[in-house]
Formats: structure tokens, sequence, C-alpha cells
């Protein structure tokens, strides 16, 4: 049987390029989106279309209620679950600190933070060894922002992202003898369509004048890194925090 992994805010970017990978490694897949629908179901269709497995859900990870959703959706489609990777998240228009809001605040925390606290849960009852589980590999997706602060455009989302690299920490100590390993990656500036949400379309040119590489990333590099700690090749491998920065 295949196993089954499940990617939150997949309709895009990192989440995308990750299902995509996954489903040529053999992964069935439970593709979770939030509003992109059109693009959600073209993914499943190009899955499908090549001869793997996957289903589009949409669920809010911020919302208790819709990820409770979300996972019963899982459970009637594949009735077991492999791997979690925690991607769903946003960033909202560069600014300084003190021009932000709670208001602002509390969406990101909630996207960013929540969202994964809530998928985590859902998936250690489903994963551990101690509740009847089969054991399995959870990732986030972080950011380098977490130890450069995003200083005058997203500290907020910078600390956001520092909140999942300790709980990162901490879960992967917590599930380790229950056969689940927690890891993150932490991508640096990487060229999706993110940055035009923040307000700056052209910020991967920008920035990537200050990677030591000299480039933005791919999608597709980061999905890579998402792909081999979710294998069995990283089977010994808990409580990471892997940059794919390009040295930065």
């Amino acid at each position: 049987m295949n196993k089954v992994m499940l990617i939150t805010g997949a309709s895009r970017g990192i989440g995308a390029a990750t299902a995509r990978l996954a489903a040529a490694r053999g992964y069935a897949l439970c593709l979770n989106y939030h509003q992109r629908r059109t693009a959600a179901d073209a993914l499943v269709a190009d899955i499908v279309r090549a001869g793997g497995r996957a289903i589009a859900v949409q669920a809010d990870v911020a919302d208790e209620a819709q990820v409770a959703r979300l996972f019963a959706e899982l459970d009637r489609e594949f009735g077991r679950l492999d791997v979690l990777v925690n991607n769903a998240g946003m960033l909202e228009q560069q600014m300084r600190l003190e021009q932000m809001d709670l208001g602002r605040w509390q969406r990101v925390f909630a996207a960013n933070v929540f969202g994964s606290f809530l998928c985590a849960r859902a998936a250690i009852t489903r994963m551990s060894t101690a509740n009847g589980g089969g054991g399995g590999a959870i990732v986030n997706v972080s950011s380098v922002a977490a130890r450069l602060g995003a200083p005058g455009e997203y500290i907020d989302y910078a600390a956001a992202k520092g909140a999942i690299d300790s709980m990162t920490l901490g879960l992967a100590k917590e599930v380790a003898a229950e056969g689940i390993r927690v890891n993150a990656v932490r991508p640096g500036v990487i060229d999706t369509d993110i940055h035009a949400s923040g307000g700056e379309p052209g910020r991967v040119a920008r920035v990537s004048q200050s990677v030591p590489m000299g480039r933005g990333g791919q999608a597709q590099e980061v999905a890579e890194a998402i792909l081999w700690l979710a294998s069995d090749q990283a089977s010994y491998t808990s409580g990471a925090l892997l940059d794919v920065a390009g040295g930065r």
C-alpha cells in the first residue's frame, strides 16, 4: 500500500512542488487548500493523469472545526496517514512593526503557527504508536527568516516561523519514542508568488544579491529537502532544522 502524505497549503509554490515530487515517488496525497480551488483541482488532475492518487480538500487550517473535517476526509479516503507536511502559511504587506496592528498579528500567527499545531495534533493521534498508529513523519515548513528577523518587512512572520522552530524541537523529543520523527525545513528567498502578496513581486531578484550562492531558490529545491526528511533515508533524523537558503 502506498504511503499517505497530507500537505497543507498545497495549491501553489512549495506545497504544489512537494505534491508533484511526492506523487512521482509513489505517495498517495491529500492536498489541502484554503481558497485556490481551481489550482488545487488542476494539481490533482495532473497527478491522477500521471497515474497517481490524490484528492483536494478545502479547509482553513487555522480553524479547529475545519481541521477536524480535513482529517475526517483523509480518514474516509485513505484510512491512514504516514507523513504530514505543515506547509500552509501566509504573510502580509511589508512594513515596520510600529505600523502593524493586532489584527495582522492574529492573522499571521493563526495561519503560520496555530494551523501547524492543530494539524500536528490531529496527525499524532493517528500516527503515534501510543495511540495504535504505525508511526510516521511530520515536516514543518519554517523559514530562514526565523533567524534573520526580516527587519523592516515581516518581523511578525519571522517570529511566527521562530515559533515553528521551537515547536519542531520540542515535539520531536515528545513523540520520538512513539515512532514519529519531526523536522523542519527553513527556506530562504524562494521564487514563488508569496512575495507578491507581501507587496513586492520582484523581491527575489533584489534579495538574491545578499545570498552567497547569488540566486534565489526554486520550490522544487525545497521539495527535495522535504521529501528526504519524510523518507526512510532520514530514519535517524529528528528535531532537525534544515536550511535551504543558498548559504544565507
